[in-house]
């Protein structure tokens, strides 16, 4: 070694004492990934989200689903936009729809034959939200028209107009009910005659159909 300089054999000879480890380098960190691009949106698209209220709480226990909030994308003044139930059905944008779930959470899905939504059934479930639009949300679940709830209102939509059901109809009696909170939630609304056969779908029964897929989600 008497040709190489006597700084780099110092540097080498500890770099041996040390078992080759006072050279190692730290590995670069790596940049974080970037977020998924924001997806296409196409009409018919469903979109579920997490919420957090007294409400939501018991729906996550007595379904088993961290998913308790759904609507429907649709077209309206030329731009696509979100159709829902909340304190009263009506419209809000994509992007104050997405924001607003626990975290800025969400999920898309579509239906896996998108062929079925035909110009005809599109502009037929368009036009069949003047039916709902401005209506209270009903807090009582009845599968009625007088009110909506969310997956209710987007379950409908999707029979009435493609004809097509999006997951199965339940009773009250399907789901989780002996959880403290659900079961407070109950005496509030029932008191003690909850209707046990009244039809129920819940954002989590519309997630389980099989005939949607997941497209996006963040």
């Amino acid at each position: 070694m008497k040709n190489i300089p006597f700084r780099l054999t110092a540097i080498l000879a500890l770099w041996l004492i040390l078992g080759g480890t006072a050279l190692a380098t730290t590995a670069p960190t790596q940049a974080p990934a970037d977020p998924a691009p924001a997806p296409e949106f196409m009409e018919g698209d469903l979109l579920f989200q997490g919420t957090i209220s007294p409400q939501s709480a018991a729906i996550k226990l007595a379904t088993g689903s961290r998913y308790t909030h759904c609507a429907i994308v649709l077209e309206k003044d030329g731009q696509l936009q979100v159709f829902e139930a909340i304190s009263k059905i009506g419209w809000t944008t994509i992007e104050q729809w997405t924001r607003r779930g626990v975290d800025g959470h969400y999920v898309l899905m579509r239906l896996k034959d998108a062929s079925v939504l035909t110009p005809q059934a599109l502009a037929a479930m368009r036009r069949d939200t003047a039916n709902y639009y401005n209506k209270d949300y009903d807090l009582l679940f009845q599968w009625s028209d007088d009110k909506q709830y969310c997956s209710e209102l987007v379950w409908k939509i999707y029979q009435r107009n493609a004809g097509l059901e999006l997951g199965k109809l339940k009773g009250f009696a399907d789901y989780r009910l002996d959880s403290e909170e659900v079961r407070r939630i109950i005496r509030q609304r029932y008191g003690t005659d909850l209707p046990t056969g009244e039809k129920v779908i819940a954002p989590s029964d519309l997630m389980a159909s099989d005939l949607l897929e997941v497209v996006y989600q963040n």
